[in-house]
């Protein structure tokens, strides 16, 4: 069993015309999550989550009969809780199995949809999920790539031809020591950057 998040908006144009200031009480002034391998300069925000997300361990076990399978994903459960009451949501909720709800306001459009953005914070106990030290290799240029924590574990074109699509591209690996996490860590980073994104449009 897995936890995960929940992000809900009232209609199709969810969040266009927010402009609501943040609000918080004292009791969510929480700081943001620090990881123990800083975030590079320069990382486009939702990378940045990304990286800082990858590094709370939450490997499940499947041979556990608790939801989530294991406590450590409501670490980062607590941890994306805070974010949104950081980015200034009402209405957020961990409930006793470790998901996260939030409402993101909308317009009330007749006819209009809402729209639910979903992703797991579990990740997959096949390979190591400890530890994570996350890796930028910057304007990848073809070729094996080896993975510096190591280096029989490698990145490579002849195996993984989609990387010929990526010259010039920065990449984001683990080290090789453990896996990377991106099942579905990208997808808990990109809802958390759109809401962010949404409340701070003009």
């Amino acid at each position: 069993s897995s936890s995960g998040a929940l992000v809900s908006g009232t209609s199709l144009f969810a969040s266009l015309l927010l402009a609501s200031p943040m609000r918080r009480s004292p009791t969510d002034d929480v700081l943001p999550h620090v990881p123990p391998v800083p975030v590079p300069a320069a990382l486009p925000p939702v990378a940045a989550r990304f990286w800082r997300y990858v590094q709370v361990h939450t490997a499940s076990d499947p041979d556990s009969g608790a939801t989530p399978s294991t406590l450590c994903q409501k670490d980062l459960a607590r941890i994306l809780a805070a974010e949104l009451r950081l980015l200034g949501l009402d209405a957020i909720e961990m409930d006793a199995h470790g998901y996260v709800y939030a409402t993101l306001p909308g317009i009330q459009a007749e006819g209009l949809p809402t729209l639910g953005l979903i992703a797991h914070v579990d990740t997959s106990p096949d390979a190591p999920g400890d530890g994570v030290h996350p890796v930028l290799h910057r304007n990848y240029q073809g070729g094996v790539l080896p993975l510096p924590g190591d280096t029989s574990v490698t990145l490579d074109p002849a195996r993984q031809p989609s990387l010929r699509a990526h010259l010039g591209h920065d990449l984001l690996t683990s080290d090789g020591t453990t896996l990377l996490g991106s099942d579905d860590k990208a997808g808990v980073a990109v809802i958390m950057q759109v809401v962010a994104d949404f409340l701070n449009a003009d």
